[in-house]
Parts: C-alpha cells; structure tokens; sequence
C-alpha cells in the first residue's frame, strides 16, 4: 500500500510534466548570451561616446552610462518592448542593469489601475525592494565596520 501523499505528489509531477512545454536548452542558452551581450555592447558603446564625445571619465562616466542604460530599460517596458525581449532572451535580458530597470516598471504598470498610491506606488518595488534594501542595508553594515577600523578589503 502506497503512502497517500506519496501518491498524489507523483501524480502531480506527472501532470506538470505532460502539460509543460519543452525547451530547447541549447537555444534558449544561446539566445541569452547573445542579447545580454548586444545589451552590454550598447552599454559599451554609449560609454565610449560619452568618454570621448564628451570628454567625460571616473565616477560621472560610470553614472552617466548607468542612467541611459536604466532609462532604456524602463522606456522600453513602458512601450512593452522589453517584455518581448525578455520572452525571446530569459535571463540574457534580466542579468544587466537594464533587467532591473524593467523589475521597477514592469510592477508599477501592472497595478496601475488600483491608483497611484496602492497601486503604482505600493508594488513598484515588489520585485526590486528586496534588492535596495539589501545592498542599502549591507552598504551602511560596511560602512560601519570599515569606519570603526575593520578593514575587510
């Protein structure tokens, strides 16, 4: 005699398995490493534009890429391009900062329609919350150890 949840936890990894569909893997690989590398092309190529259009380097270089990049990303989902992308690319389109971009907007579209203040505001950050509050939280953790004089690097 079969234990019952036994039984029924087999059953039901039969029927997800007949009713998933298959994926290529090697295609589905494929398709990510080279739309993440096309999006970190773009990145590249608006980082020597700026270098040496603009004559800009350091820290304001490295911001000004990541704004246009960021600016892209949520553009892009607002005008629901970037969602296409991500069903063809996965994760190739998820890895670079415009990914996180598209995990801010992506929300705040979606409950759009339950206000401004319990829809838009509230979930906006459903996805990315997590994300901020920990490397805000870890950030001030080794400031403070780095500031009492625990040297970690």
């Amino acid at each position: 005699m079969k234990n019952y949840n036994g039984y029924k936890n087999q059953n039901y990894i039969q029927y997800v398995k007949g009713i998933s569909p298959k994926t290529n893997q090697k295609r589905s690989l494929f398709h990510a490493f080279w739309v993440g590398g096309v999006i970190c092309s773009i990145g590249q190529s608006f980082r020597y534009l700026l270098q040496y259009g603009f004559n800009l380097s350091g820290d304001e270089l490295s911001s000004y890429v990541s704004m246009i990049m960021i600016f892209l990303g949520a553009f892009l989902t607002g005008l629901g391009v970037y969602d296409r992308i991500g069903k063809y690319a996965g994760g190739g389109s998820i890895v670079p900062i415009t990914g996180f971009a598209n995990s801010v907007v992506s929300p705040a579209m979606e409950f759009k329609t339950e206000g401004y203040i319990y829809g838009t505001a509230a979930k906006m950050f459903i996805v990315a919350g997590p994300i901020i509050v920990f490397g805000i939280a870890s950030s001030v953790l080794v400031g403070i150890l780095y500031f009492i004089g625990f040297r970690i690097f």
